[in-house]
């Protein structure tokens, strides 16, 4: 019997990979069992939906004035847990919208449904599983009797009914003969206490009796007569029981039929591992030897400049020191003028006749040379500067020999940045390429470089969402054939928002007007119709009546914190604007609309024509931008030229709008540069809202959230 025990004790710790959570890497704590039957810690799937939710930056969130997007949860807020533990979650801005998340183990969608974690089973047997693995790996440490006063005791066996341990003795005392408790079940020692009876996640009060074949997972009665699972095939759980373990007893005693043959590849394997091992330090040398060449080569090159820069250096001294003692001799009492001093003093007349003349020749080159003075040498060595930007480029590609890969291009035009980063790439051999390697890596604003973060890859597109905002970011991307990897790509370079992404949709309660605006079914499209109803008007004009804006605003209110946000106006659109307005602004807009467009109002500006008065405050409670006709126009400014050709822009595709709450500021962007085109001051002491008025045909379309389904669906197009 010991060398029974001892040999489950070896099983238990042999099976250790299969009892570490995909997510936490660490052993499972509560296991839930996903719709695609993996399993995962239940504090890991809380996470990753926090993770998920935080990622939408609703303006609720207690995350929304921070400057990074990114989020660590190591102790997840109560308030938060409790909302995705309540059944009938319900999507809205102020609650977590995600219910659907990548599995861990095998990277496929999961949709958690309105019911959220409630929704998943407890996979107990693992949960079981786990307790004996963690008890054969404290085996030196008893668990001890829960009853034993004052000094307890090491327990013998746990009772499942009573979820407690007991030592010999007092098991006896609370399970005597002849009681009920003497017919609860117990086991060995443990600290995992589980239901006897398994319950229906779906009608909480039913036992699991029924399993789905099309589902496969356990159902109640309820289920199958009129809930999710009524027109599945379902089969009784003894069944199942059966038909499973059936299935398993087979399959293990298959595997187990070929252990031979399993010892034999095991031992291939560890042949194939040390000849890996011998290769690849083989290779190691000789990449060195490579890179030792080429130091060689670059050494020798190194010493011949810098042998010419000093030749040339030293023959440029040397004349600067020579014309330097040449102009010495010209002050007094030195060289040639204490010379000519000397020769002045000679009474022989032949003598000084015969000396002078000479001397006549040299005193009027030194004169000259004073005149048009002109150094002997050049100081400058632009001659001498190195050109390596070819070898670098060069050295910059340096790879192993590709086989045929081709270098894979990141296609800007479909890569962009949001809330995350969408990366889509091509590859003219697609075929040829098992997988790709994205790298990319923040760039200081001193430009210096951090260190490259790898994802592998296997499809062409990536969204990457741990970005910090504000920042640049380079990317590149290199393809993979088993071993063999092509060069990198050439990086491109994307700009964060300056702030995390507010998400929200159009609201069609305030102030929306059906008659001529059309607001998409998903709320984040809304298109002008100018249509009959505005010909009508056109019969006023004569008297001094004005067309009024159509305004619509977003269904969240800003309080604090920074937020971005993004949007894209149709080429044809005539006349929109966009921005931000306070709650009593839009209350005073939407009461009266024509007063909003009177010849007095100046909105693109952000104030009325009073504006320009000496004693006027510049903050508002609103500012908008006008946009129309394919142009962007920046709104008038009492410190800036106000002429139209400075203040009239090509409309860009995408507009963005930064609005930092706390300071009362709002700005406008171009987000393909993610260049600021505008900004000014803006009275925050109300609800801000997003804002958007249009006028004749025109169209606003808001910045989609890059998300895993985004990317799915651009696959799909």
């Amino acid at each position: 019997m010991e060398g029974d025990g001892s040999d489950s004790v070896i099983a238990i710790k042999n099976i250790e990979r299969e009892l570490i959570c995909p997510a936490c890497k660490e052993l499972f704590t509560h296991p839930l069992i996903l719709p695609c039957q993996h399993s995962i810690c239940h504090k890991c799937v809380k996470e990753l939906l926090l993770i998920l939710d935080d990622s939408f930056n609703d303006v609720g969130s207690d995350n929304s004035n921070q400057s990074s997007s990114r989020l660590w949860l190591s102790s997840p807020s109560m308030d938060k847990m409790d909302r995705i533990n309540r059944p009938g979650w319900k999507h809205n801005s102020l609650t977590p919208r995600a219910t659907t998340f990548r599995c861990p183990g095998c990277e496929h969608g999961v949709d958690l449904g309105e019911r959220g974690i409630n929704g998943l089973f407890r996979n107990f047997t693992l949960e079981t599983i786990v307790e004996r693995y963690r008890q054969a790996a404290r085996a030196a440490t008893a668990i001890m009797c829960d009853l034993c006063k004052p000094s307890s005791q090491e327990s013998t066996k746990s009772c499942m009914d009573c979820c407690a341990s007991y030592c010999n003795e007092c098991f006896k005392i609370y399970h005597p003969w002849g009681t009920i408790k003497a017919q609860h079940e117990y086991v060995g020692p443990t600290t995992n206490f589980r239901p006897k009876v398994l319950m229906c996640p779906e009608h909480e009060t039913e036992r699991i009796n029924m399993y789905c074949e099309l589902c496969r997972r356990p159902v109640c009665h309820l289920c199958k007569l009129g809930g999710n699972h009524a027109n599945h095939c379902v089969t009784t759980m003894s069944s199942a029981y059966k038909t499973l373990k059936e299935k398993l007893s087979k399959d293990i005693d298959y595997l187990i039929g070929k252990e031979s043959q399993v010892k034999s590849q095991i031992s291939e394997l560890n042949l194939l591992m040390k000849e890996t091992e011998y290769n690849g330090e083989r290779a190691k040398e000789e990449a060195v030897t490579h890179f030792e060449e080429l130091f060689k080569i670059l050494e020798e090159r190194k010493s011949s400049v810098l042998k010419a820069i000093d030749a040339s250096k030293k023959l440029r001294l040397d004349k600067f020191q020579i014309q330097m003692e040449e102009y010495q001799g010209l002050l007094e009492n030195n060289g040639l003028v204490g010379y000519t001093q000397e020769v002045l003093k000679e009474t022989d007349k032949p003598c000084f006749v015969q000396t002078a003349k000479q001397l006549h020749f040299r005193l009027q080159e030194a004169t000259e040379s004073l005149k048009s003075f002109r150094p002997a040498a050049q100081t400058s060595f632009e001659d001498y500067v190195v050109n390596t930007a070819k070898q670098t480029e060069l050295l910059g590609k340096l790879s192993f020999f590709s086989s045929g890969i081709d270098v894979p291009e990141i296609n800007e035009e479909q890569s962009k940045v949001y809330n995350s980063a969408l990366i889509n790439w091509h590859h003219p051999e697609k075929d040829k390429a098992d997988s790709y390697v994205l790298e990319y890596r923040k760039i200081n604003r001193d430009d210096e470089m951090m260190s490259w973060n790898e994802i592998e890859v296997c499809g062409t597109s990536k969204v990457i969402s741990d970005l910090e905002s504000n920042c640049n970011y380079a990317f590149r991307v290199r393809a993979y054939k088993g071993s063999i990897c092509s060069p990198s790509s050439k990086e491109l370079i994307l700009h964060t928002p300056p702030a995390p992404v507010c998400s929200f949709l159009f609201d069609k309660k305030c102030g929306y007007n059906n008659e001529h605006l059309l607001l998409n079914l998903k709320g984040d499209r809304v298109e002008s119709r100018a249509g009959f109803s505005l010909l009508l008007v056109a019969e006023h004009i004569q008297v001094g009546y004005y067309t009024s804006l159509d305004y619509i605003i977003g269904d969240v209110g800003i309080t604090k914190g920074k937020h971005f946000w993004a949007f894209s106006v149709e080429p044809y659109s005539y006349l929109v604007k966009a921005g931000v307005a306070s709650s009593d602004k839009l209350q005073e807009w939407l009461r009266s609309p024509q007063d909003a467009v009177s010849p007095r109002y100046e909105q693109d500006s952000g104030h009325d024509s009073r504006s320009e008065d000496p004693g006027f405050d510049s903050s508002q409670p609103f500012t908008l931008v006008t946009i129309g006709m394919k142009k962007f126009f920046i709104p008038k400014s009492p410190n800036s030229s106000n002429e139209p050709e400075n203040r009239v822009l090509p409309m860009p595709t995408s507009i963005g709008v930064f609005l930092d709450y706390d300071k009362g500021k709002v700005s406008f962007y171009d987000m393909d540069h993610m260049k600021c085109l505008y900004e000014r001051q803006v009275d925050c002491s109300h609800t801000m809202y997003p804002a958007f008025a249009l006028m004749g045909s025109g169209g606003i379309q808001l910045e989609a959230p890059i998300t895993a389904k985004y990317l799915q669906y651009q696959e799909n197009l």
